[in-house]
């Protein structure tokens, strides 16, 4: 009898795929699961059957017959006899079994208060049939998916917990060297947080920098060996030369700019808090003369 064994699959009316990378868990939308319906799992999914909210079989690779405990009528006859609704309400919940990647930003301070910005990519899967089941009772959905964003909203607390718990101790020129030590501690936190939804974490890479650009790039000056004095005047010089100031060489070697062999001087006492005290100080304005 045509159209009895309906086919309940991730793939759509033209074939397409449903899970993509950005799909951890999808639910099977329609209530057509019945009695004699043919489940098909693919080779990197799960499949968790439920009816009335009890979770009845966890499926892996393959294709199966859906049997409810009593056998009864079959297939659309059931649903005809019941006015299209079946009397065992089932549902298929379809993991995603592939290694998944996330990633998270946010901000952090370093021991000098510093504006530090991290980047932590981490990788994800879910492993066994027992995993499968963990995500399903444990996290939250809204809808007909579970997203790997949303996932991300979890784990970002956390995340931001472990990068704050080094970084704020550690100066903000030595952050990168303990990018091995901030990658490890990252990792141990938040396998410990995913386990409790069956979610298991295969690789961290971590990546932190001042968010002020200034301050990157007199880092990077550092970097090459130069005083924090040195770094400030060739930074200082690059800004001069993009701007087109024929002085910037000399603000580099920190000498002063001559012309023609004259060095241009100008006297700075009325500037100073000296000169304003001393009574030869130029008055800034000329008096004025009255008649």
């Amino acid at each position: 009898m045509p159209g009895i064994r309906n086919v309940i699959s991730t793939l759509t009316d033209n074939g397409e795929e449903v899970m993509g990378p950005e799909v951890l868990l999808w639910h099977y939308p329609n209530n057509d699961i019945v009695n004699g319906s043919l489940l098909t799992v693919e080779s990197n999914h799960f499949c968790v059957l439920k009816s009335r909210g009890a979770i009845l079989n966890v499926y892996e690779t393959g294709q199966y017959t859906v049997q409810t405990p009593d056998r009864p009528i079959f297939g659309s006859l059931q649903q005809a006899f019941y006015g299209g609704q079946s009397p065992w309400q089932y549902e298929a919940l379809y993991i995603n079994r592939s290694k998944l990647v996330l990633k998270t930003t946010g901000m952090a301070l370093s021991r000098e208060m510093a504006e530090m910005v991290y980047s932590v990519d981490y990788y994800i899967h879910v492993e066994t049939r027992e995993a499968a089941v963990q995500l399903v009772q444990h996290m939250p959905y809204r809808g007909h998916a579970l997203m790997t964003q949303e996932v991300n909203t979890y784990a970002g607390p956390v995340i931001e917990q472990a990068v704050n718990q080094l970084v704020q101790i550690t100066p903000l020129e030595a952050v990168n060297e303990k990018i091995h030590d901030l990658s490890q501690i990252v990792f141990q936190h938040l396998q410990q947080f995913l386990a409790v939804y069956g979610i298991s974490l295969d690789t961290v890479k971590v990546l932190v920098f001042p968010r002020d650009e200034r301050m990157k790039a007199l880092i990077s000056l550092k970097a090459f060996g130069l005083s924090e004095m040195d770094a400030v005047r060739y930074y200082t010089a690059m800004l001069m030369a993009e701007r087109g100031v024929m002085s910037a060489p000399n603000m580099a070697i920190g000498y002063p700019f001559n012309i023609n062999g004259v060095q241009p001087t100008i006297n700075a006492d009325r500037y100073s808090m000296a000169g304003s005290n001393s009574p030869n100080a130029a008055s800034p304005h000329p008096p004025q003369q009255t008649r």
